[in-house]
């Protein structure tokens, strides 16, 4: 890692910034070694990266399976765990329509719930790794934070300028 060093372009538009990315893949740099930072929310597909891969939708089914039987445990065997049922007129036992109201309500809140657990957990927050800042994104641009060989700087930093990059420069920690 010690010959290589980590540089910043910022540019205007998402349109420069999506051929940035495509430019420096033909340069022989994988996204792993590229960071976008946005003020504004840009999906993948807009800048041609590949979808990020999360556990939330698992995690989210996981809960909403368990909510489910929760209400199942509620409406099919506490009335039963009385001596003698308790009857309330001629409904039966286990009523339907209040049953398909707990079903329901009990599986989103399972879903709910773990899919708030996901999101969080997901996201790494709270998040102790050290964080990149441009004050530039701040007023609307995009930045790509990336990771090049010490001797290649010049060749990097002359694609992204001709790129439309109105900087490119050597990374530097800001303390917030």
């Amino acid at each position: 890692m010690a010959d290589n060093i980590s540089l910043l372009a910022v540019f205007p538009d998402l349109t420069l910034a999506a051929d940035a990315i495509d430019q420096l893949r033909s340069l022989g740099l994988s996204d792993d070694h590229m960071n976008v930072i946005s003020g504004i929310p840009v999906t993948e597909a807009m800048l041609g990266r590949p979808n990020q891969w999360t556990n939330v939708p698992r995690i989210a089914g996981g809960g909403a399976a368990l909510g489910f039987l929760a209400a199942v445990l509620l409406t099919f065997v506490t009335p039963y765990m009385y001596p003698q049922p308790i009857q309330v007129g001629t409904q039966a036992t286990i009523p339907g329509p209040p049953t398909i109201v707990l079903l329901f309500e009990l599986t989103m809140l399972g879903m709910l719930l773990s899919t708030f657990l996901g999101v969080f957990l997901d996201s790494y927050f709270p998040n102790y790794r050290p964080m990149e800042y441009v004050k530039e994104v701040s007023d609307g641009k995009i930045a790509i934070f990336f990771t090049c060989p010490k001797e290649s700087k010049d060749k990097f930093t002359k694609a992204m300028t001709a790129l439309g990059a109105e900087k490119v420069e050597v990374a530097e920690v800001d303390h917030l």
